[in-house]
């Protein structure tokens, strides 16, 4: 399940950093930081996502 969820944050990633969706942010009326800051956040939420199912741990062991 875990690898499920891996290839699918990988998709997610390769959604978001993709051509079409960087151009939205690359347009100079919404100004020079906001590719950097795109960046940034699209990055740390596809990290977090990924910690988040790697260290997501079974019902049982609690």
């Amino acid at each position: 399940m875990k690898l499920h969820r891996l290839i699918g944050i990988f998709l997610l990633a390769l959604f978001l950093f993709n051509f079409p969706i960087l151009s939205l942010f690359n347009s100079p009326k919404s100004g020079p930081a906001s590719i950097f800051i795109y960046l940034f956040v699209a990055w740390g939420f596809c990290i977090g996502l990924a910690a988040w199912v790697l260290e997501k741990r079974p019902k049982d062991e609690f």
